[in-house]
């Protein structure tokens, strides 16, 4: 996986899964501002850790908010910005500068109750509605280009996400007062509900205010959420007659945001700010956690390795601990050596779509003739989770085409290119995989529902 520093390169064929960086849409930073506005590229980061943990945190408030959990996806921003947001009900964006600056996980279980508060109220459905079509590119553009750099495709990754600065200038984002105050009054409800503290929402909303006193630019989350006293008091006032105001966190979130924060630190920050935060006295989970990936990172694996190997001898158990290792592995060169760890981590959360597409990827680069149907078995079983991230389905294509099954390696590569809305480039594939695959067998038969999908998706505009 290509580290996050800023400047990073991906490296072709070594983009891995723990955090991977995407160099994505030019989208504005200030997403309510008319152009013209401040602008800067924005990059999303997937990691099953991070991603699972978020979601461990939002599913009960997503619940009590009457939505259904697994159809809400949380993407995580790489940006120093203070932010968070919902763009067309089914897709929740936090930035990585907001989980960094908040303190525990009440404060972001908090942050992501008020955003499900703007899903559950529909406060976008008229801002949506007018410019659904210009938001439901840049968002695709966002998720699909993810998806690509998933399976090491940069290339790919970046183009399908330029072109969205003006877009993203024309300030649909923003919420006013009153659906801000609503979704407050909604927030506390659901955390009520779940019985957790509103306090983590008061205490960010507290903190961001202080922030705000000293700062000469005004963060985006205010920009986009108008934060103002009334906002504040309300909440504090509701905490005085919570029946959960002294609820601790459920248990293991803190620990989980501990370790949230560790891994963003390492991957994102210098080796000696890292070092600065999380001092070689710092013997916490999470302070080893950050300085193996930031050694690693360096790279200096003589320090990196024993550190995660100290943290898997105290956890076997733990999957991301065991992904790490194969990364650190893999990166260095060890490809064989990776293999293990990757498996490992694979056999103990066999349900993470990431983990079985870094296994496989591994199992692919070693060339090694011997893993091939390895790397099919879990690529099936990645497709079977989620069809929808298009480097699964180049890393098929590769898989097949090892095995001399020319027809399906062709027949997957259409599906990425459909996925990427490629429609001329699966076209022509699904052309390929026609002329190899026998009639009427299930490849054959998929190629013709491909067929009739891209012809729908035209018709669709």
């Amino acid at each position: 996986m290509a580290s996050l520093g800023k400047g990073t390169a991906f490296r072709t064929g070594r983009l891995r899964k723990t955090l991977i960086l995407l160099v994505a849409a030019v989208l504005t930073a200030a997403l309510a501002c008319p152009a013209p506005a401040r602008a800067q590229s924005i990059a999303l980061v997937r990691d099953a850790e991070i991603e699972n943990d978020l979601k461990g945190f939002a599913t009960p408030v997503f619940e009590a908010a009457g939505l259904e959990a697994q159809d809400i996806s949380i993407h995580i921003v790489q940006s120093d910005d203070v932010n968070a947001f919902v763009a067309f009900g089914q897709n929740m964006f936090i930035s990585t500068g907001l989980l960094l600056f908040a303190q525990n996980a009440n404060q972001v279980t908090g942050v992501m109750a008020h955003e499900a508060g703007h899903i559950a109220g529909g406060h976008l459905a008229r801002r949506e509605e007018e410019m659904r079509e210009a938001m439901m590119q840049q968002i695709v553009s966002l998720v699909l280009g993810a998806g690509a750099a998933v399976g090491g495709s940069p290339g790919a990754a970046q183009g399908i996400v330029l072109g969205g600065q003006q877009i993203a200038q024309r300030g649909f984002l923003a919420y006013s007062r009153g659906h801000e105050a609503s979704a407050d009054a909604a927030a506390i409800k659901f955390m009520e509900e779940t019985k957790q503290s509103p306090r983590g929402l008061m205490d960010f909303l507290t903190l961001l205010s202080e922030k705000e006193a000293r700062a000469v630019q005004k963060d985006e989350y205010v920009r986009t959420h108008p934060l103002t006293p009334d906002r504040i008091e309300f909440v504090r006032d509701q905490l005085k007659i919570s029946k959960y105001a002294d609820a601790p966190s459920p248990p293991g979130d803190d620990e989980k945001f501990a370790r949230i924060q560790a891994k963003l630190t390492g991957f994102l920050e210098p080796l000696t700010k890292t070092l600065q935060k999380y001092p070689e006295t710092d013997q916490s989970l999470a302070g080893r956690y950050a300085r193996a990936i930031a050694y690693y990172r360096k790279p200096d694996m003589s320090k990196a390795l024993p550190l995660i190997d100290g943290l898997i001898a105290e956890h076997p158990k733990d999957p991301y601990f065991w992904e790490l290792k194969g990364q650190m592995l893999f990166e260095n060169g060890r490809l064989a050596e990776s293999i293990p760890a990757y498996e490992q981590a694979v056999k103990l959360l066999p349900e993470s779509t990431l983990l079985r597409i870094g296994l496989a990827q591994s199992y692919l680069e070693t060339n090694n003739p011997a893993y091939v149907d390895a790397a099919l078995a879990n690529l099936h079983e990645a497709v079977a989770q989620d069809g929808t991230i298009p480097s699964v389905w180049r890393q098929l294509a590769v898989a097949y085409g090892r095995k001399g099954e020319f027809g399906l390696s062709a027949l997957a590569l259409a599906e990425r290119a459909f996925l990427l809305h490629q429609f001329k480039e699966a076209s022509a594939q699904i052309a390929r995989a026609e002329k190899m695959l026998p009639v009427n067998s299930a490849g054959w038969q998929r190629a013709e529902d491909l067929k009739l999908a891209i012809k729908n998706a035209k018709d669709a505009g």
